[in-house]
């Protein structure tokens, strides 16, 4: 019984059913493109640093990094003060490390509510169609006009330069960009025949959004998010330099190299640690964002 079983099986099923189990989930697929790529294995290893400094920041900044000392203003970096002191006479690395929290709070934050927000929009805009679709695809052109940055200045001008202020600037900026990524992948999804046989066997339109298109454009949604994610934290630096950000004495990395640009010719230490820490994780995020798409998206894929 047993070899007429084998001898049923054609030598192109057993190739097929070979093939279908190599073949690897997309969970899987993304993990080994985070952990095989050297450069994304260090990008990842940065990002876990910088967020675990922020995270115990408390503990592991060496002094307070409100505390003013006249008599350490500007100092060269020394065993004391490992990157010197601000014109304040305050400590800069404790300075970076607590402002690390503002910065990457912000850059993760931020582009997490824009991608909800921006999906359902994006989502009811291209499934419902009609005046919905109109209505939100006018609204998400008119803030597409205005270049991100310009519209989080414009927003931080407005409102303020408070936590939940600068969430909301940031949040504003990229919602656009994920609404119209959601709508153009739901306009796709929609014209799928198991979309459409679905519509016709009467199933309810939540149970279709949430279980047969929300499913399907999330590649696209996550690698914006990804990416966008450096360009929020660098936003924020940006907000907080022209002084429409974090609000001083908190710590910013925007804020430290506009305090350091005072004292320019004096330690160029707060400018050097500022700059080199947004570089490095933006970069780093970038680099684990470009993975993250190189993957998901067929075209790069292949």
């Amino acid at each position: 019984m047993t070899d007429l079983r084998m001898e049923e099986t054609s030598p192109e099923d057993l190739a097929q059913r070979e093939v279908l189990a190599a073949e690897p989930g997309r969970f899987d697929t993304v993990r080994r493109a985070l952990f095989e790529r050297p450069s994304t294995c260090i990008a990842l290893a940065v990002v876990i640093l910088f967020v675990i400094v922020a995270i115990f920041a408390p503990l592991i900044a060496p002094y307070d990094p409100l505390r003013q000392s006249i008599l350490q203003i500007n100092k060269l970096p020394s065993w004391e003060h490992w990157l010197g002191t601000d014109q304040f006479g305050r400590d800069v690395l404790s300075r970076m490390i607590h402002g690390s929290r503002n910065s990457l709070i912000f850059g993760l934050l931020s582009p997490v509510f824009a991608a909800c927000i921006g999906t359902i929009l994006g989502v009811s805009a291209g499934y419902f169609g009609g005046w919905i679709d109109r209505v939100i695809s006018r609204v998400v052109d008119m803030l597409m006009a205005f270049p991100e940055l310009l519209l989080a200045i414009l927003v931080a001008a407005a409102l303020g330069g408070s936590f939940w202020n600068i969430v909301v600037v940031l949040t504003a900026a990229f919602t656009p960009g994920f609404a119209r990524v959601s709508r153009a992948s739901t306009l796709a999804i929609k014209q799928e025949p198991y979309v459409e046989a679905a519509i016709a066997a009467g199933v309810r339109t939540p149970v279709i959004i949430f279980r047969h298109i929300v499913p399907n454009i999330m590649a696209p949604i996550v690698v914006l998010m990804a990416l966008w994610s450096a360009s929020s934290i660098r936003i924020e630096a940006t907000l907080s330099f022209l002084g429409i950000g974090t609000q001083p004495p908190n710590p910013s990395w925007g804020n430290i190299i506009r305090d350091g640009l005072n004292a320019m010719f004096t330690t160029q230490w707060p400018i050097v640690a500022g700059g080199l820490a947004i570089t490095i994780v933006v970069l780093s995020i970038s680099i684990i964002g470009d993975s993250i798409r190189d993957v998901l998206d067929p075209e790069t894929s292949q």
